[in-house]
């Protein structure tokens, strides 16, 4: 037979069990490990919620249920406004699976009506909801890690092969301010990897090039561009503008051993990559979290069994592989989210098709980051490298 909606609330209600809003305030406050499901409509959200709550529009809710909570033993506790939907989202659960679910009554209003505390996600622009909609829908990120990425600061070293994926998915997924260390000029051979650059800016700075590349992809970002070599007597000065994470993009020995040392002391994460004909890397060297590049490298290796790209050849997509796993561990860096690759080496046969982790220790005798160092300022780099003198701040 129908149901009328009185009968079905009825029913509903009969089923499902009920908590009152100050029980919900004392389990949050005492951390006992429930899960609040806010099922309200996203202009509801954005004006105020439960702090630390996770939302799934009623409307999405056997969509989006298992993957923002995948453990169907969890303990939930799901809100609405007053307490009727959320009876209904709390019997769907029940439907799919979910063993131990409540319904918070009477509901949000009622909530700040008690003075409980409530959090407002960042206003996020109408034009940046749109453009962002797809990593607004990751509960790992959500609105609130979007703001962080608006927020982010990135400083990218060489716009060549490496710099160039890193800085175009940086630029797309809304990281506000990229920093471009660059001294070089686009030439054509560059053009088979470097895909910031294009045929019409034959002789252009590669910054500039960068600049205006990222700004047609995303408005949003800021481009701070450093048209010099990166050396010891500007490095300050660049990190001085503040920094959240580096992206290691260069292709000489020299220039590596100073950020990092430089990095070590103002304890600001690397990202490290490099590439060989087929072959690449990826690690993050974060001081503090683990070993840095010089307890990977006590010394550089001699000039002729570490050629450049130049001296040895590269297959032109591996450095947009590369690049674009050093993207990916920066914004990991910014959102607090999964892994970064600290203490482990990523490898990539490009010829095989296959990559390896490796393992990394900190070096407890290590010069820079060890117990007890012995390079504590800038040191001649160029000499200890045993190589004349480089252009520093040049990319793959």
């Amino acid at each position: 037979m129908p149901k009328s909606y009185s009968e079905l609330l009825s029913e509903t209600r009969s089923l499902v069990r009920t908590v009152p809003l100050e029980e919900v305030a004392r389990r949050i406050e005492e951390k006992e490990g429930w899960i609040i499901v806010d099922v309200r409509e996203s202009e509801e959200w954005r004006a105020g919620h439960i702090p630390g709550a996770i939302h799934i529009p009623r409307g999405f809710l056997e969509m989006q249920a298992e993957q923002k909570v995948p453990d169907k033993n969890a303990k939930i506790v799901v809100y609405c406004a007053s307490g009727i939907r959320s009876a209904f989202a709390a019997r769907t659960l029940m439907e799919l699976g979910y063993t131990h679910v409540e319904s918070a009554y009477p509901g949000f209003t009622r909530w700040k009506e008690l003075g409980y505390p409530i959090e407002k996600p960042v206003e996020l622009r109408p034009d940046q909801r749109e453009r962002y909609a797809r990593h607004i829908m990751l509960p790992e990120v959500g609105e609130r890690g979007q703001e962080k990425l608006l927020r982010s600061r990135v400083l990218i070293l060489g716009a060549g092969g490496l710099g160039s994926p890193a800085a175009y998915y940086l630029a797309a997924a809304g990281v506000g301010t990229i920093g471009i260390v660059d001294n070089d000029v686009v030439d054509a051979s560059n053009l088979q990897r470097q895909i910031l650059h294009g045929i019409d800016r034959l002789g252009m700075p590669k910054v500039k090039s960068a600049e205006q590349t990222l700004r047609n992809i995303n408005p949003d970002v800021k481009v701070v561009g450093f048209e010099e070599r990166l050396t010891s007597a500007n490095i300050d000065r660049i990190l001085d503008v503040g920094w959240d994470v580096i992206v290691d993009g260069l292709d000489n020995f020299p220039t590596r051993y100073l950020i990092n040392d430089a990095s070590v002391w103002r304890g600001i994460p690397v990202v490290h990559g490099s590439i060989f004909r087929f072959e690449g890397q990826v690690t993050t060297l974060w001081p503090g979290k683990g070993p840095c590049y010089r307890c990977l490298y006590p010394e550089p290796p001699p000039p002729h069994l570490a050629p450049s790209c130049a001296e040895a050849g590269v297959l032109g997509i591996l450095p947009g592989v590369i690049g674009t796993l050093q993207a990916t561990e920066a914004l990991k860096i910014f959102l607090g989210k999964g892994e970064p690759l600290v203490g482990r080496l990523l490898t990539y046969d490009s010829l095989k098709m296959s990559f390896r982790i490796l393992r990394l220790r900190r070096n407890p005798n290590c010069p820079v980051c060890g117990e007890h160092p012995t390079i504590k300022s800038y040191i001649d780099y160029e000499g200890f490298c045993a190589m004349p003198p480089a252009t520093a701040a040049r990319g793959h």
